[in-house]
């Protein structure tokens, strides 16, 4: 059972505006709940006990709306990242002094799916395992390759997106700065850097599995997809 997870929720949800200028996206609601809410009351039901929720972006809302996690039966870690986002690979790493040593799950908090979380490995078979979903209309082009056995790839015959969900080890992000090399904010304090390029150099090693979950998933990136979302989930299209 994992029992530590990051919810990543510092971004400035730039696509999001205005509504963002005012919320963070993770704080914005559809359904009744706000998006942050869906994965908190999901991560208690698969019995993570403590969550880390980076923050950047009126950072000051988070602890105020969201409190201690006591009534969803959690712990929560505010990890503050400062005035400017960390970007998913360095809001990893600079969470993970709260993570600890053992593998833990990760989720995007703009996200929203009917993915159980308990279906995901309490171990990866590798250094990360990551949930892919049939490509948007929005990222036709797609992530990631999935092939017969579970390993992911950087390209293949037929490629899926990257849902925002995975479960990481913490050596994942050994050696960042030997993938990363001179990219933009690499030699800020603490480090800014994306995720991606550690996934597709693990990818390369053999060293990347995943599951593709078929059911429903939204990349809440807009004010458009924020409503149409609220309402599939107000008409019952979603229980999750």
């Amino acid at each position: 059972m994992i029992r530590r997870a990051l919810i990543l929720a510092a971004g400035r949800g730039e696509r999001m505006r205005p509504l963002s200028e005012r919320t963070p996206k993770p704080l914005l609601a559809a359904g009744g709940k706000r998006l942050i809410e869906w994965h908190l009351q999901k991560l208690a039901a698969c019995g993570v006990r403590e969550v880390a929720i980076n923050t950047a972006h009126l950072a000051a809302q988070f602890p105020e709306t969201l409190g201690d996690g006591a009534r969803w039966g959690l712990r929560l870690h505010y990890v503050h990242e400062g005035d400017e986002p960390l970007e998913t690979g360095g809001g990893l790493l600079h969470a993970l002094p709260v993570l600890g040593e053992a593998p833990f799950l990760a989720v995007n908090g703009d996200i929203w799916t009917d993915f159980d979380f308990s279906a995901l490995p309490e171990t990866p078979d590798g250094l990360a395992h990551l949930v892919l979903v049939d490509n948007p209309a929005h990222h036709a082009r797609g992530d990631f390759a999935l092939d017969g056995t579970g390993r992911v790839h950087a390209d293949g015959p037929s490629r899926l997106t990257f849902a925002g969900i995975g479960v990481y080890r913490p050596e994942l992000l050994d050696g960042w700065r030997a993938i990363i090399g001179d990219a933009p904010g690499a030699d800020a304090t603490p480090p800014r850097f994306k995720l991606a390029p550690l996934l597709y150099a693990a990818a390369a090693r053999g060293a990347l599995t995943g599951q593709h979950h078929r059911g429903a998933w939204s990349d809440v990136g807009t004010p458009e997809r924020l409503a149409a979302l609220d309402a599939r989930l107000r008409a019952g299209a979603g229980s999750a």
